[in-house]
């Protein structure tokens, strides 16, 4: 059965309406550093088009004036990464103090008042301070980036959305190391936890809120 067969299915029963967007949206761009757009790591890929479509949709972002919030994952010298570093080893030559490693792609144009944090494990949102800086600022909406899809990308969406935000995923602007489990893990994302939708609908949603559609 493809995917086109199961959303037939799942609409049927019941599974994977939109949930819509609320009026104060945040960006959380995650993982999407110099290791992981590099395949002289072992997380990385060389040749990552989400790159340019994460940037172009930063731009609306910054020009709507809404929050936009980084992750790297990145541990300490003698920091084992515990669980996650056990099963997937190639993460422990992410250290904090290879800056190669774990800077934002600079393709992203980063600016200084734009959060970073320092992760440890998949999602955005564990162990770190993510959902107190959200509910300070008023935000509903998550607006999802980077990746990898089957891996931090879902872990951080099913955080969000239980944590009580609508979440958005622009198609576009999420990645993986492999095409079969990007396209699998986003149309699980797709049909229980996110709207994944183009990204020119999300860079539209942008504009209504630069335009005063708070």
């Amino acid at each position: 059965m493809g995917f086109e067969d199961v959303g037939e299915f799942y609409a049927g029963r019941g599974i994977g309406a939109k949930a819509g967007t609320g009026s104060r949206p945040a960006v959380l761009v995650v993982d999407v550093s110099r290791a992981f757009t590099s395949s002289a790591y072992g997380v990385g890929a060389d040749d990552v088009p989400a790159v340019p479509h994460i940037a172009g949709l930063l731009g609306h972002a910054r020009e709507a004036g809404v929050p936009i919030v980084f992750t790297t994952i990145a541990y300490a010298p003698g920091e084992d990464g515990a669980s996650f570093a056990a099963k997937v080893p190639a993460l422990r030559e992410l250290r904090t103090d290879d800056p190669a490693a774990v800077e934002i792609h600079p393709e992203l144009a980063r600016r200084p008042d734009e959060l970073v944090l320092v992760k440890k494990f998949p999602s955005a949102f564990f162990g770190t301070h993510l959902t107190s800086y959200l509910v300070q600022r008023g935000v509903d909406t998550v607006v999802v980036t980077g990746c990898s899809t089957s891996g931090c990308i879902r872990a951080s969406v099913i955080d969000a959305v239980s944590y009580g935000f609508r979440v958005v995923v622009p198609g576009e602007c999420v990645f993986d190391r492999a095409e079969e489990p990007h396209r699998a893990n986003l149309f699980d994302i797709g049909s229980k936890y996110a709207d994944v939708v183009p990204q020119d609908e999300v860079e539209k949603y942008l504009a209504s809120i630069a335009a005063g559609g708070r």
